[in-house]
């Protein structure tokens, strides 16, 4: 049989399987903002998650409910009260995805998708953590300088104080 005209992938699973790791990935995905899986997974959720934050933008009740046929409330609620804002004025390409390399067990291709605003968020926890980095240096290297305490030498004992 041929494969031509055939759009999607399979990933080894039947229908019902299938939709759910999709409906899964794409709610992580919004929830997280970072999701990193194989690189066949990934772009086969991009499109889902550019279609739900396009519709999450037109932020009707129609828009709501159709989203809540293919999320669950808390990631309709943040694509519809935060993603919508922020995508405001972007006309699609709401996703990036990175190749990271190889999976260890079976050599799978992996990638990270990521929401295109999540790397202000990532830049801010990356600039935390080097502070914090930087914080325990200083500390450190104050402990160092500070001089060692001096040692008490004990009295030593004399033949008059044995007795």
């Amino acid at each position: 049989m041929h494969r031509h005209k055939y759009v999607g992938r399979k990933f080894g699973r039947e229908k019902g399987p299938r939709e759910a790791l999709l409906k899964n990935l794409a709610t992580s995905l919004i929830l997280h903002e970072r999701v990193e899986t194989t690189l066949a997974k990934a772009k086969e959720i991009r499109p889902i998650v550019e279609k739900i934050i396009t519709k999450g933008k037109k932020g009707d009740l129609v828009a709501r409910r159709q989203l809540l046929k293919k999320l669950p409330e808390n990631a309709t609620a943040k694509v519809i009260e935060k993603l919508s804002v922020e995508y405001k004025e972007t006309p699609g390409g709401y996703t990036r995805i990175l190749k990271t390399g190889f999976r260890g067990g079976d050599g799978a291709p992996t990638a990270i998708i990521e929401l295109t605003g999540a790397d202000a968020v990532i830049k801010e926890e990356k600039k935390a953590r080097e502070a914090k980095k930087e914080a325990r240096k200083v500390k450190k290297e104050a402990k160092e300088k500070k001089p060692a305490a001096k040692k008490k030498v004990a009295a030593k004992k004399t033949e008059e104080s044995k007795k």
